[in-house]
């Protein structure tokens, strides 16, 4: 047995039988409930049954990038430096999108377990989080779904993906995306059985569909189907979420948005507030940019009347200031703005209502960010051999797989 790996202040143990850590986009724990419901998920339904599964919170923003950057690294984003998909950043001066590895400052568990002679994999449904998730693995494999038909051995580690997977490139709006993300999986590791594998799917069904329709007990018999092959290969299986998700909705079925710029505006004037969105990616057909979490750059002569305000509206749940938002969510203070806003469980939140195409939506809206979906699962096919903590967290898949979990009988 190799001496243990400590990663940003964690230490692991290595492997017992290959890991396959499962990230699954907007996985609140009914989704899993439901479709056991069917009798047609029967992997699910005997983790459920024998007591492998618990709950526990994501990261806030309960969005993708943090979260996944959590798990993977093992600590919030105060640490790794990753708290949106989106954000301002203070040099350029600009509003970016928070995917380039200049940004993160913790290492992987990943990364460090092949630098010490470890196989890892990684497949992402979206190319977004792939250098984040892929960033100093060496001699791995690293690719998304959404670009499988450009991968290369130089890039990704791999080539011909599409011909090894046998499934056409799939749309990035569709479940197919997650689909290829299990199939490449379970290809992989029955060719090259990988020491540690990480899989990351996408939420469009999530946004679309509730847990016990049709349309997500579908996505989840198919997956429970990957899964159940890789369980059969004889590895070790450890699912969790990035974020859970909840309708958005007025009664009328229309989105339940408070628009936070036109409200800024309209209460400290035009130029004196910046509403930034870290929902905001490049995928935004299914939700609009909009979610339950938003940060506010305004200078200290107008905070007090915008705060006054924002506590007296309904559908606000919470207003905090730098401080306090980076010590109860665990941010890096040099990248969030002066203010955070959270929104009740059925409320999102937007910029101005002119820059938001809703038109996309074709289902009653959907979608993530706050308090309100921070509770997630956290799946075994293995027994862990000590009692959980009190609060687990989904950046503790890593170290309770390797850790705290029993080799199969």
């Amino acid at each position: 047995m190799k001496n243990p790996i400590e990663v940003n202040g964690r230490v692991y143990q290595w492997m017992q039988e290959p890991l396959v850590v499962v990230c699954i986009d907007g996985c609140e724990f009914d989704y899993l409930a439901e479709v056991v419901k069917t009798g047609k998920a029967p992997f699910l339904k005997s983790i459920l049954k024998d007591g492998y599964a618990f709950k526990g919170d994501c990261v806030v923003p309960s969005f993708t990038n943090p979260n996944n950057l959590s798990i993977v690294t093992g600590q919030p984003p105060s640490v790794h430096g990753i708290c949106g998909n989106f954000f301002f950043d203070p040099d350029l001066k600009q509003e970016v999108m928070m995917n380039e590895v200049k940004y993160l400052r913790a290492e992987t568990v990943l990364a460090k377990f092949s630098q010490q002679g470890a196989k890892v994999a990684v497949i992402t449904a979206k190319d977004k989080l792939r250098k984040l998730l892929g960033h100093q693995i060496v001699n791995g494999i690293c690719f998304s779904s959404e670009k499988a038909d450009q991968c290369t051995v130089e890039e990704n580690g791999i080539s011909n993906v599409l011909e090894m997977v046998g499934l056409p490139l799939p749309s990035v709006y569709s479940a197919d995306l997650s689909e290829f993300v299990f199939a490449a999986g379970v290809k992989i590791m029955e060719s090259s059985r990988p020491e540690l594998m990480y899989l990351s799917t996408t939420d469009y069904i999530q946004h679309k569909y509730a847990p016990g329709t049709d349309g997500a007990n579908n996505f989840y018999i198919m997956m429970d189907r990957y899964l159940s092959q890789l369980d059969a290969l004889g590895v070790t299986i450890a699912i969790t979420a990035d974020h859970g998700m909840n309708a958005k909705t007025k009664s009328d079925g229309t989105p339940n948005v408070i628009y936070l710029q036109d409200l800024a505006d309209h209460v400290v004037g035009q130029g004196n507030a910046r509403v930034i969105l870290p929902i905001t990616d490049p995928y935004v057909v299914h939700h609009g940019a909009l979610g339950s979490y938003a940060t506010i750059y305004i200078d200290k002569v107008h905070q007090e009347k915008l705060i006054n305000n924002l506590n007296s509206k309904a559908g606000i749940f919470k207003v905090l200031n730098n401080a306090e938002a980076c010590a109860e969510f665990e941010l890096p203070n040099d990248r969030v703005g002066d203010l955070v806003i959270v929104s009740d469980k059925n409320v999102v939140l937007g910029t101005s209502e002119s820059r938001h195409d809703l038109s996309g939506l074709d289902a009653p809206l959907r979608s993530h960010g706050g308090i309100s979906e921070q509770t997630i699962p956290l799946l075994f096919n293995r027994r862990l051999n000590k009692q959980p903590s009190k609060r687990m967290r989904n950046f503790d898949i890593l170290d309770l797989s390797l850790n705290c979990l029993d080799a199969r009988s």
